[in-house]
């Protein structure tokens, strides 16, 4: 019986190892079948696998300023890799100790021995190593052309196995000024301003190549098939970079000053609609603002206007009534408070019975409520026509994405009320962007044209103009010569005698309106404040329109004359400064300075009469006297 359970044992086992041997048979056979008679077959498949094509992204094309100074650029920067398997031994053995300590004291963040050892690994590695990032720090071109003079790299890409990876990193010459305006683009394509809106434009078309997939990276392969990527056009703005300046920096001395939230600035030429500065400032930390959010266009800074509204109420009633004079009176009462329209309006002020310039002049809200309620309580219809003839029912079509949409409210809707009239006559239950009320206003010191607000002038190709973009005409005649003649004389009013006239200026002109409103809050009226300040300059012969908007400020000044209109005042004074046309008067006013000339001793009469000419100085010049035989020139004493 033992027998039997023994000899049964025994050959179990014997069958088990008679099992593994033959199993690893199978395994050795099938090894070599793969190795050496479809070798070739899986080899070519791994190769296939390996290499693969990958996008060459394009050059990202320049965003200029009207003087054609660089806002935004693309600046090549790169990645530092090795291809050991390319480096000739000797060549490597004889370098590698220089090479390692270069790359210890350029990059710092290992020893020479280190990165020898890191060199000597790659290169003695089975399988060979074809691709090595030496460091993830990324490097400007000057380095680069530095690295290439190195031991073993000088020796170039094919003998030297240096890979240098291009890297294009998007550079802001002038930092944050207008950072909001340039804008940007995400991974995902999303953005904003200018390098959002014409991506289409800055990306250019990416190119082609051959990878060859390795661990630590992907290493080019430059066959021939590889298809070039075509470089951005570039995009020529009509933003002037010193008016910009003065832009953001008085913009941001006023926030700081009232503690403000967010304000913006717009700047642009009257004729042609050009934005010659657009600043937006958000508060992020106490004390502390930046270009955050695109104010000017967008819908966080579509708010309602408050008393830079009335132009638009003003001009609407002078339109349905053209007998109204500036001169006719208006009875705001003793008290500061009237009920209009089913409302109690308020002034800041009692202001008694005063003439319609001075309701303007005043910003008297019971004034202007009174008047709307007059002109059009029978048809209420017609006033807010009036607004939608002025296009201020409708976007501008602005060049960049993400203009807001303004909110006319009219008799048709739901939420119109017997108030309605009176209260968006003063610029409430409505709502505009910055650049849109500027428009309107501009379009009152253009002579009633509206024109579509401009920032881009071209799309360009080096020096080749691709697409050049002209002024639009919105609206050829908003109102009539009469009432632009009467509004016009409002707005002076207002910085020569009413609320603005902290800003008045004896060098030239101002006309323009301040605006106070307040802020609407979980869903009530609140102690905190828009401010603004609208208008354009000079205004005997309009070349610039100007809005500024101060949000919420909070150290005590309230009203747009105290907080926007030395902004407003600020900028254009600068820009008067830069204007050699704006000059002559100035110069016309300036007390002349009478000094003696020193005696002019030598020279040609008729090139100094000359000189004398075009600098506009008069002279008595005689002939001097000969002496000798010799001719000498003719010396005049000239004097003023």
């Amino acid at each position: 019986m033992k027998g039997n359970v023994k000899k049964s044992i025994v050959t179990r086992v014997r069958l088990a190892f008679l099992g593994v041997c033959l199993f690893s048979c199978a395994i050795i056979w099938r090894v070599t079948h793969v190795q050496f008679t479809e070798g070739a077959k899986w080899s070519a498949l791994e190769q296939e696998r390996r290499i693969v094509y990958q996008p060459v992204f394009a050059t990202r094309g320049n965003i200029y300023s009207d003087n054609e100074s660089i806002m935004a650029t693309s600046l090549p920067f790169y990645r530092v890799a090795w291809d050991p398997s390319v480096v000739d031994k000797e060549l490597f053995k004889a370098k590698v100790d220089s090479l390692a300590l270069l790359l210890s004291r350029f990059f710092g963040d290992r020893t020479p021995g280190e990165y020898a050892r890191k060199l000597r690994d790659a290169k003695n590695a089975r399988p060979s190593v074809r691709y090595l990032r030496l460091n993830s720090r990324q490097i400007n071109f000057q380095e680069k052309k530095e690295l290439t003079n190195w031991p073993i790299f000088r020796e170039g890409k094919n003998k030297g196995g240096a890979i240098f990876e291009k890297v294009d990193k998007r550079f802001r010459p002038f930092g944050g000024l207008a950072q909001r305006t340039i804008g940007f683009v995400n991974e995902d394509k999303n953005g904003a301003g200018l390098e959002f809106t014409f991506n289409r434009h800055l990306a250019g078309k990416d190119g082609e190549a051959l990878f060859e997939r390795l661990p630590g990276g992907n290493k080019p392969i430059y066959d021939g098939t590889e298809v070039k990527p075509q470089p951005g056009y570039d995009v020529k703005t009509t933003l002037d970079i010193n008016l910009q300046d003065v832009a953001e920096n008085a913009l941001y001395k006023s926030l700081v000053e009232n503690n403000a939230q967010y304000g913006t600035v717009i700047l642009m030429e009257v004729k042609t609609g050009e934005i010659k500065a657009v600043a937006n400032l958000g508060k992020v930390d106490e004390g502390v603002y930046r270009e955050d959010y695109n104010y000017a266009i967008a819908d966080q800074g579509r708010t309602e206007p408050g008393s830079t509204f009335k132009l638009a109420s003003m001009m609407a009633a002078f339109e349905e009534d053209p007998d109204l004079q500036l001169t006719d009176t208006i009875n705001t009462g003793n008290t500061g408070s009237k009920k209009i329209g089913g409302a109690v309006k308020t002034d800041s002020h009692p202001y008694g019975r005063i003439t319609i310039q001075q309701v303007f002049e005043k910003s008297s809200n019971i004034g202007v409520a009174i008047l709307a309620d007059r002109v059009f309580n029978k048809n209420p219809e017609k006033y807010t026509d009036y607004l939608k003839r002025f296009g201020l029912d409708k976007p501008l079509g602005f060049q960049m994405a993400g203009e807001a949409r303004p909110y006319i409210k009219d008799p048709r809707d739901r939420s119109w009320s017997r108030t309605s009239l009176t209260t968006m006559s003063i610029g409430y239950e409505l709502k505009l962007a910055p650049l849109q009320t500027l428009a309107f206003y501009n379009a009152v010191a253009n002579g009633g044209v509206k024109v579509q607000p401009m920032i881009v002038k071209e799309i360009k190709q080096a020096d080749k103009v691709l697409e050049r973009f002209e002024t639009q005409v919105l609206n050829p005649k908003i109102c009539s010569d009469e009432t632009l003649q009467k509004v016009r004389a409002m707005m002076e009013g207002v910085v020569e005698h009413g609320t603005a006239r902290g800003i008045r200026t004896n060098d030239y002109l101002i006309a323009g309106k301040t605006g106070t409103a307040w802020k609407f809050k979980n869903g009530a009226y609140t102690r905190t404040y828009s401010t603004s300040f609208c208008g354009y300059f000079p205004a005997d012969n309009p070349k610039y329109s100007c809005i500024v908007v101060v949000d919420s400020p909070k150290n005590g000044r309230i009203y747009g004359a105290d907080v926007a209109a030395p902004v407003f005042r600020e900028l254009a004074d600068k820009a008067m400064a830069r204007d050699v046309a704006s000059q002559r008067p100035l110069l016309a006013r300036a007390p002349v300075r009478r000094s003696r000339v020193p005696e002019v001793q030598a020279g040609m009469q008729d090139e100094l009469s000359m000189v004398f000419s075009k600098l506009g100085v008069t002279h008595n010049g005689a002939p001097a006297p000969r002496t000798g035989c010799a001719p000498r020139p003719l010396m005049p004493k000239g004097k003023v």
